[in-house]
């Protein structure tokens, strides 16, 4: 006889069984929910997740950082397993493809290493050119050469006078020269442009100056021809081209942007025009979209092939060929070569019947070159063009917004009006999802560059880049003339739009520097806005916001130091840098105004009251943070007498020199000489109470590129 179970003795293990309905359980079912009504967006979180396991590698420090990444990834991919539902999935991918992403930029940078040069040193040896890039505005010439003599890195890069360069020297010429030459420049302060990471990824080992006469032993060979025709259409050009816009035409005929005057560049910059400048989507939609409609009007007036053919296929491979063309025509650079794939992806699509532009199309196209070359995600150039094609098409792509911009049956006006509505809405969400990066990359964001596109991008497309096409269509029976004299006018338009614009009181937005952070916080709260479509992608505004704020109010430096000790600039209370050298140059002086977050030129240290400067030091005192520091900062390489340096070296609370300093110079607080200098690279120095010390070091950290890493591996 079974007895009846007892009740009372089972009930402390019922009270022990898991709560099916827990907070976390519906928490969870609550977050599948979500995912399951936005699965659509799913793939495209699939690359971001790829992308953050790049970006992940940049931004950590050192081979520690990157396995702990690794780690963690492969514990959140661990978790969703054990997680299940759709959430458990998201978290497998997701760590998975962040693996993926750490595992191949990590892999790239070992396997792309080459010799580099670690002192400078000058060297005559024999080359070939492998690379030709005309610097017309700065009358020089920038050739990449892959040097025989062993003793040398395998890729170097030169800069000739024009009147060292001759035609001869193109792409497969062969040179005896003699130059000087150092390693790649590394990051001078932080939070500016790092060229030796680019130089790393290149396989650059070293960069310099020819010095005397550049022999020829062997001239162009024909595999550069096309570089021989680009540098004859861009001379065609800029000999044609009436008026001030001959380097901006020759810019969007060839790809060649140093073509374009210092002062015009620097126009097109502030006024938010600047993207105009390199040949990337806009320039291929324009060039594709022209090729299609020709071809499909003149195929159209055959009734037989417009029967027997479907012409939108016709023309989209006629447009998809002159994308190519014009592609290898100004020189495949890296936003151009991904303009042509999206426009490719697109093309297909129109073959296909499926959408024109949708973002599963740009994370297909930003997938295909992160596979390709990782690193490109590093880059301004990336980061800029994928932003700003997600924003759109984001824009679009609202219900709203595409019931104000749907066509419907009304006059021309009224055409005409709805049309200029989605100029202002495309630029107005462009300019405000590109301002992050602008702040972080340049320092700097144009505040009336949604006004300025909104005449110059239709003006671009519709005027003058057709003007210049029928020019150069129609000098081949030298008719051009008239076509080159509108396309002047118009170029000529533009450049005073530019510099209207770009002198515009308050046209720019200058910050000191933006943590990396910061700017993180702001990308991916800008991507959950873009990429979800339920309300909760208003979530996002909170980091951009944060992000943005912390960029705005980041405390300018009181002192930057290059990392080479040459240039210093104390910072003003009003922002103004004042250099230590005077008669620095242009880039030097752009630098430190850019890390100094100021809108201009700085001025000279020696024509302060509170600075007593001579032809070998400067003495200054600066007020800040309560106190009063002293600054010994040595300006020559003449021999100082030791007990007159060590007695200026007890006086001064900071001494900086681009020399060695004997150890008995000890100043009370910050000695930065050659040796020391080397150790962190340049600084940003905030005398503030307490005073605070950014430097490269602490920017870049351990990666393959730097002057640390060579130390460790040496």
């Amino acid at each position: 006889m079974v007895s009846a179970p007892n009740m009372d003795a089972a009930a402390p293990l019922l009270d022990e069984a898991p709560n099916f309905n827990s907070p976390w359980r519906r928490l969870g079912r609550q977050t599948d929910a979500v995912l399951e009504a936005e699965r659509a967006q799913l793939p495209l979180w699939a690359v971001v997740a790829f992308g953050s396991g790049i970006a992940s590698w940049f931004a950590l420090d050192g081979r520690d950082n990157w396995t702990f990444f690794l780690i963690c990834a492969a514990a959140l991919a661990m978790g969703g397993l054990a997680l299940g539902g759709r959430l458990g999935r998201a978290m497998v991918w997701g760590g998975l493809l962040a693996s993926l992403g750490m595992a191949l930029i990590w892999l790239r940078a070992e396997w792309v290493e080459a010799p580099r040069i670690t002192r400078p040193t000058i060297a005559n040896f024999e080359a070939e050119v492998l690379r030709v890039e005309p610097l017309v505005a700065k009358e020089k010439v920038r050739l990449t050469l892959k040097p025989a003599n062993d003793t040398l890195p395998p890729k170097l890069r030169v800069t000739l006078r024009d009147a060292q360069w001759t035609n001869a020297m193109g792409e497969g010429a062969r040179l005896s020269l003699r130059a000087r030459l150092v390693g790649p420049p590394e990051m001078a302060l932080p939070g500016t442009y790092d060229f030796a990471r680019k130089a790393w990824f290149e396989g650059i080992g070293g960069v310099g100056t020819a010095l005397g006469e550049v022999k020829v032993f062997a001239p162009a060979t024909s595999d550069g021809r096309l570089d021989r025709l680009r540098a004859s259409i861009g001379q065609h050009v800029r000999n044609s081209m009436p008026g001030s816009g001959d380097g901006i035409a020759t810019a969007l005929t060839t790809g060649d942007k140093n073509a374009v005057a210092d002062a015009d560049a620097e126009a097109m910059r502030r006024s938010g025009l600047a993207h105009l400048l390199a040949v990337s989507g806009l320039h291929i939609a324009a060039v594709v979209g022209a090729a299609m409609l020709l071809f499909l009007k003149v195929a159209a007036l055959s009734e037989k092939l417009a029967r027997r053919h479907n012409l939108i296929l016709w023309s989209a491979a006629a447009g998809a060929i002159a994308g190519i063309v014009y592609t290898l025509l100004t020189g495949m650079q890296v936003p151009t070569v991904r303009a042509c794939i999206a426009a490719l992806l697109v093309l297909g699509g129109l073959a296909l019947g499926r959408d024109a532009l949708s973002l599963r199309l740009v994370a297909v196209g930003a997938l295909l070159i992160l596979f390709v070359r990782p690193e490109a995600i590093a880059g301004a150039s990336f980061q800029l063009s994928f932003a700003a094609v997600t924003a759109i098409i984001a824009l679009h792509d609202h219900p709203r917004v595409k019931g104000w911009l749907s066509p419907r049956d009304e006059g021309r006006l009224g055409r005409f009006g709805r049309g200029m509505l989605a100029l202002l809405l495309t630029g107005l969400a462009v300019e405000v999802t590109l301002m992050p990066f602008a702040l972080y990359h340049f320092h700097k964001a144009g505040l009336y560059g949604v006004i300025a596109n909104l005449v110059a991008i239709p003006m671009t497309t519709f005027i003058i880049m057709p003007l210049l096409a029928l020019a150069l269509l129609f000098d081949l029976v030298g008719l051009g003339a008239p076509f080159w004299w509108l396309a002047g006018l118009s170029l000529d338009f533009l450049l005073g739009l530019a510099h209207l614009f770009g002198i515009a009181k308050g046209s720019v937005a200058m910050v000191p520097t933006m943590p990396t952070w910061a700017f993180a916080l702001a990308t991916y709260g800008g991507l959950w806005v873009l990429l979800w479509r339920k309300r909760w992608r208003w979530w996002g505004l909170v980091p951009v916001l944060i992000g943005m704020a912390v960029a705005f109010t980041a405390p300018r430096p009181d002192l930057l130091v290059t990392g080479d000790g040459r240039h210093l600039a104390v910072v003003s209370e009003e922002g103004e840098p004042l250099l230590l050298r005077e008669r620095s140059g242009d880039f030097i002086r752009d630098m430190l105004s850019e890390a100094s977050g100021y809108d201009g030129q700085g001025g000279a240290l020696a024509d302060q009251r509170f600075a007593n400067c001579n032809r070998d030091a400067c003495l200054a005192t600066i007020e800040r943070g309560g106190r009063q520091w002293r600054l010994l900062a040595i300006r020559s390489r003449d021999y100082i007498l030791w007990e007159e340096l060590t007695a200026a070296c007890a006086n001064a609370d900071i001494v900086v020199a681009e020399r060695w300093l004997p150890r008995a110079c000890t100043p009370r607080w910050l000695k930065l000489d050659r040796k020391s200098l080397e150790e962190s690279g340049g600084l940003a120095i905030h005398l503030a109470n307490p005073p605070k010390i950014f430097s490269v070091r602490d920017r870049v950290g351990d990666h393959p590129w730097t002057a640390a890493a060579r130390r460790k591996d040496q």
